[in-house]
């Protein structure tokens, strides 16, 4: 589909007078990798502005805020071209209409490459418009005015008019030609580029109400619902009557679900089974939770779910890491050749588990259901999908379902899914009230989308010279045949693919009656490390510098047809994730390092959701093997502007600590049910184990893009390998302590 630039604005006035400005463009055609010859991908949102007739400015922020600071940086982008001064500009979140706003959605670190044009074009439209009407007014010609801070100015004449003035005006006007909207030089940002205040901060330091968890409507009851530990298991029985007579509760009945039985369980699977208890206030309804008395059938979802265990699944990867793999995904070359022709070759194992989101704001939904039509309040990354699932669900139109967006208290890709979503609308219906469903920590941690485990066995092959002439690697996941559970699986394109001679990418699939889903970074997380590990671990075989090895990979001249074209247009560009490392290894001083005893340094890089990372992790190691992160040197490569550098520093210093925590964390299971259940079983990094980071940016000729997920997954090598450079003690298995090793 042609990615051409036509633009419709629609006006149209607002009760009491004033000017709304809608912005039209063509569907989403696909999502571009950062070549700078290409033009930014097509989308269809409807950014909304209004100004009214006193200049008070209000933008719509169409995109859900989880923490990753939307709702502050793309109103920014109207608000520079539409040349205002941010201090004017009030933002609103809009609630769910794709058909004006296009995809509303938080994930991926899309917001900034699928926004970064067409929420500008809507700012210009809206100058252009005042413009327009200013010129009418004056009598003057277009060209003689300009504008600055919400005013349009004539210098000649020494006039000038608040754009308040001229919004009626504008009103009437006939829209502007998209090839007629002249996009400000970026020399002239006032908006773009400078450090932003999230707008929400005033209000998160008092504690006014944002969240899902505050949600209050009249006559709300209070909802939990219990599932079986076991995915999909379904109630024999329950103490309901007695559960009834309890202070506050309301109704409390028995769900049976929609869940059905499938070879790979997709993340948003349905309705799992349970017991809905309502109250008129939700410690009323957990207590009530806590006296109940259930027996349930684990094996009503799947007759093998009760018997699944991380020690059944480590100990089925052995084996299935001895055997070909079951299903090739690249091959080319003569790997087996290269390897008994070369001279030297390191093999190794490695390993990561489930890991659970563990969001601080627990999963939750209002739901008011009435006369045959449902309204939301939810915390969903993913409203759109939600509002499909509910109505297929339900049985009920998507156009009688009204989606409120609200801010969420951490996503990292839990919220893509919408069961709690599904379950309030559901138990709405059932008793014909608002509802207000929220999930404790405990369901958080039984019920998620897990992040899957996964296994990968590798070889390389190695010349005289410790260059890299083979490649294999074999992982072992969870799905069917070629079809990986969700975030399971891996590219057919992962890196080295492409720079070495031979080289051979396969999986075997192994059952799992589970959900698993996205995690922030989804696959990368878990690839990377691996993957730069081990890397890491050929150059040490090869007696050469990690930093060397990887550069001389990704100079290396591309395998005829080996490198395939991804999803989207996107295309690997080496020279960005050379690019990034040799910056980080000047800034930390990686080619003269030399630390004490006990102390080392670790590099990794990885490009993942349009962005280039490069990470240093510098760590010290105690006697009692304490690691201690000292400081971590990132630098990120993610196009030509950076937005809001304030949001942009804080997702690099959050991603950061969040991939200090992967090496530490793992959920087990046993009997088919998680075995954690709240923190103190699953330590996310405390405030005092945050490293020393220092933070800086590769600036390059390509469109701009996401940093919510590309800083993590490096992290995570980074700091492996800085333990091996401390103690010579190589990290092949997830979390540390499977090493011996803990966070200090």
């Amino acid at each position: 589909m042609a990615l051409n630039r036509r633009h419709f604005l629609q006006l149209s006035a607002l009760a009491g007078g004033g000017l709304a400005l809608s912005l039209y463009d063509q569907p989403l055609a696909r999502a571009l990798g950062g070549q700078p010859e290409q033009r930014p991908p097509a989308l269809s949102p409807r950014a909304f502005i209004h100004i009214d007739r006193t200049g008070k400015i209000t933008i719509q922020a169409k995109n859900p805020e989880v923490g990753q600071g939307v709702r502050t940086m793309l109103p920014m982008l109207i608000a520079e071209e539409l040349d205002v001064e941010w201090s004017q500009v009030r933002v609103e979140q809009a609630s769910l209409d794709e058909a004006a706003y296009g995809a509303q959605f938080a994930g991926g670190s899309m917001s900034t490459p699928l926004n970064w044009e067409p929420l500008r074009r809507v700012g210009a439209a809206g100058r252009q418009l005042m413009i327009t009407a200013a010129a009418h007014r004056w009598s003057v010609p277009e060209q003689e005015c300009s504008t600055a801070a919400g005013r349009v100015l004539h210098t000649a004449s020494q006039r000038s008019l608040s754009y308040g003035e001229l919004a009626d005006d504008a009103v009437a006007l006939p829209v502007p030609d998209s090839a007629s909207l002249q996009m400000k030089n970026p020399k002239d940002y006032k908006i773009i580029g400078k450090f932003t205040s999230g707008v929400d901060n005033p209000a998160l330091l008092t504690g006014k109400p944002l969240f899902g968890i505050d949600v209050a409507l009249p006559g709300m009851l209070h909802a939990v619902y219990q599932k079986c530990p076991v995915f999909a298991g379904k109630v024999k029985s329950a103490n309901l009557d007695q559960i009834k007579a309890m202070p506050g509760v309301r109704h409390a009945f028995i769900v049976e679900g929609t869940v059905r039985a499938a070879a790979v369980v997709q993340s948003d699977p349905g309705l799992e089974p349970g017991i809905a208890i309502l109250a008129d206030t939700w410690w009323q309804a957990q207590a009530a939770r806590k006296a109940m008395k259930v027996v349930w059938d684990t094996a009503a979802g799947s007759p093998t779910a009760p018997a699944q265990s991380s020690k059944g699944f480590d100990d089925k990867a052995a084996q299935l890491l001895k055997q070909p793999p079951g299903h090739t995904l690249r091959a080319y070359g003569d790997v087996d050749a290269a390897f008994k022709s070369a001279a030297k070759t390191v093999e190794a194992t490695y390993a990561y588990p489930f890991l659970v989101h563990g969001a601080l704001e627990p999963q939750n939904t209002t739901a008011r259901f009435d006369n045959g039509k449902l309204e939301v309040w939810t915390t969903s990354q993913a409203p759109g999908g939600g509002r499909r699932l509910v109505a297929h669900e339900l049985g009920i139109a998507e156009s009688d379902i009204t989606v409120h967006m609200t801010r969420t208290g951490g996503g990292f890709g839990r919220r893509l899914m919408n069961d709690y979503m599904l379950e309030a609308a559901w138990i709405s219906r059932e008793v014909k009230a608002p509802v207000q469903v929220l999930w404790s920590r405990e369901d958080d941690f039984a019920h998620d989308a897990y992040r899957p485990a996964g296994w990968h066995g590798f070889k390389a092959g190695l010349d005289a010279q410790g260059r890299v002439v083979a490649w294999r690697q074999h992982l072992v996941t969870f799905g069917e045949g070629e079809h990986a559970a969700p975030s399971a699986g891996i590219g057919p394109d992962e890196f080295p693919s492409g720079r070495v001679p031979n080289y051979f990418i396969g999986h075997s699939a192994m059952p799992l009656w589970l959900r698993t889903g996205p995690m922030r970074a989804p696959g990368a997380n878990a690839i990377a490390f691996v993957g730069q590990s081990f890397l890491d671990e050929v150059a040490h075989a090869a007696g050469r510098d990690p930093l060397d090895l990887q550069l001389e990979l990704l100079a290396a001249t591309p395998v005829p047809s080996a490198e395939p074209a991804r999803p989207g247009g996107y295309v690997f560009r080496p020279e960005r994730l050379a690019g990034v490392l040799q910056q980080v290894a000047e800034e930390s001083g990686w080619r003269s390092r030399k630390r004490a005893s006990g102390t080392g340094m670790g590099i990794a890089a990885y490009a993942c959701h349009l962005g280039y990372c490069a990470e240093v992790a510098e760590v010290t190691v105690d006697a009692a093997n304490r690691v201690r992160v000292n400081k971590v040197w990132a630098v990120a490569d993610v196009g030509h502007q950076i937005i809001n550098p304030s949001g942009a520093r804080a997702q690099v210093e959050g991603a950061i600590i969040e991939g200090m925590g992967h090496t530490a964390l793992e959920v087990t299971m046993a009997g088919g049910q998680m075995e954690q259940s709240n923190y103190p079983q699953y330590r996310l990094p405390r405030i005092r184990q945050t490293p020393e980071m220092h933070i800086s940016w590769r600036i390059t000729p390509n469109p701009p893009t996401g940093l919510g997920e590309p800083a993590l997954p490096p992290a995570i090598p980074a700091i492996c390998n800085a333990i091996f450079a401390a103690t010579g003690k190589r990290i092949r298995t997830l979390p540390l302590a499977k090493s011996g090793f803990s966070l200090a």
